[in-house]
C-alpha cells in the first residue's frame, strides 16, 4: 500500500462533498468546521469547484462531484482531501473515477459513514486513506474539539511515527444531537454519556492483520462491484465496522455477517472491530448488537477464537479516534490491546 505524505502546518486541503449537499444546507455548520480545522491544525481549506454547490444539483450531478474528487488529486498544491459530509449515494461516481490519478498523486483522503465508497475506490488503488472526521461531523464540533479526536488525528495524519497503541476514550461519548439550524447551538457542548471502555466481547490471543472496513451499510451496498476485496485481499484482515445514524437493527449486523460467512470472509479474518451503535440507540440495546455478533460469529461459525471487540470509539459517535486503511494493526485479546503496529504517512 503506498502511504500518502504526512501533513504539516500550512498546508492546503480540499473540502469535497460527495454525497449529500450539507454544506449549502447548513453554511454556518460548515464555516465552524473549516474554522476549527484550520485554527486547530494550521491547515489552509480549499473548496472543489462543486462542494458548496445546492444538495439538489449536486444529487443530480454524481459525475461532478466526482470531478471534484479527480480535480483534489491531480492539485500537486493540495496535500490532503476531507469529505465536508456523508450521505447515501457516493457509490453513483464509481463509473467517474480514475483510479490511476489516486494512484499517481496520493495524499490523505479522511472521512467516514458513505466515504466508505471512496475508502473502497482508494483500497483498490493501492492507496492508504483515513477513517475518520469530516468536516461538518467531527471537526465541526458544538463548542469545540473533542481532545480525543485531535491527538488521533495528529498523530495519524501529522506524524510519520509507528502509531502504537489505540487507547479507549474515557471523557466521555456522545450521539446526541443540536439542531444545525438554531445558530446558537453551534457554542452549546453536547451532553455526554460515562465511558465505560472498549468491550473484549470473545477471543484468544494476539492476531494481526491490515485494516479494512467502514460503515456496515455501505460496506454491503459494495458486495458485487469492482470494489469487493478477493479472497486473498481478505485474509488475515482486521474488519472494522459500525452503524450509521439511521440506527440499523441488530438483525441488519446479523444478515451482514451471514453473508460475510457465506462468502468465506469470516474465517479468513484476523479480527472484527465494531464502533459503538449510532443513531437513537437505548444504552440497555448494545448488548443486542453484542449478542448478534456472537450469533453468527461464534454460534452459527464457531470461531470461537475470533478476536471481536465492540463499543469502540470510532463511526458515528463522538469522539472517535481515526483508522488507516490497509496498515498492519494487532489485537492482543489477553492483555485488552489494540494497536497499530506502523505509520500510515510518509515523510
Amino acid at each position: 500500500m503506498i502511504k500518502p505524505p504526512k501533513l504539516v502546518s500550512g498546508d492546503k486541503v480540499a473540502t469535497v462533498s460527495l454525497s449529500w449537499g450539507g454544506p449549502a444546507v447548513f453554511p454556518q455548520r460548515y464555516r465552524a468546521g473549516v474554522r476549527q480545522l484550520e485554527n486547530e491544525f494550521g491547515l489552509t481549506v480549499v473548496e472543489m469547484p462543486h462542494t458548496l454547490r445546492d444538495a439538489d444539483w449536486l444529487a443530480r450531478n454524481p459525475e461532478a462531484r466526482a470531478a471534484d474528487l479527480m480535480q483534489a488529486y491531480a492539485d500537486p498544491t493540495i496535500k490532503g482531501i476531507i469529505t465536508t459530509i456523508g450521505g447515501e449515494d457516493s457509490i453513483r461516481l464509481l463509473p467517474y473515477l480514475d483510479l490511476d490519478v489516486i494512484r499517481n498523486n496520493p495524499k490523505i483522503f479522511l472521512g467516514y459513514s458513505d466515504a466508505t465508497i471512496s475508502h473502497w475506490v482508494c483500497y483498490k488503488a493501492g492507496l492508504v486513506s483515513f477513517y475518520g472526521p469530516t468536516i461538518m461531523a467531527g471537526f465541526g464540533e458544538n463548542g469545540g474539539l473533542f481532545p480525543y479526536m485531535v491527538e488521533s488525528v495528529r498523530r495519524t495524519l501529522f506524524s510519520s511515527e509507528l502509531i502504537g497503541e489505540i487507547k479507549p476514550n474515557v471523557d466521555g461519548w456522545t450521539v446526541e444531537r443540536l439542531e444545525w439550524a438554531d445558530l446558537a447551538n453551534q457554542d452549546r457542548k453536547r451532553s455526554l454519556n460515562p465511558s465505560t471502555g472498549w468491550k473484549f466481547l470473545q477471543g484468544e490471543g494476539v492476531r494481526r492483520g491490515h485494516l479494512i472496513g467502514g460503515c456496515i451499510e455501505v460496506v454491503d451496498w459494495i458486495r458485487g462491484t469492482d470494489l469487493w476485496l478477493n479472497d486473498d485481499q481478505w485474509q488475515d484482515a482486521v474488519l472494522f465496522l459500525e452503524t450509521s445514524e439511521d440506527a440499523p437493527p441488530p438483525a441488519t449486523i446479523r444478515y451482514t455477517l451471514r453473508a460475510f460467512a457465506a462468502l468465506g470472509i469470516l474465517g479468513r479474518l484476523s479480527g472484527i472491530l465494531f464502533g459503538r451503535p449510532g443513531g437513537a440507540v437505548a444504552l440497555e440495546r448494545f448488548i443486542e448488537y453484542d449478542n448478534a455478533i456472537l450469533q453468527i460469529v461464534r454460534d452459527e461459525q464457531g470461531l470461537t477464537d475470533l478476536p471481536v471487540l465492540t463499543n469502540m470509539d470510532f463511526g458515528h459517535t463522538d469522539p472517535m479516534f481515526v483508522l488507516p486503511y490497509g496498515v498492519l494493526a494487532e489485537i492482543d485479546y489477553n492483555r485488552r490491546r489494540f494497536s497499530i503496529l506502523e505509520n500510515a504517512v510518509s515523510d
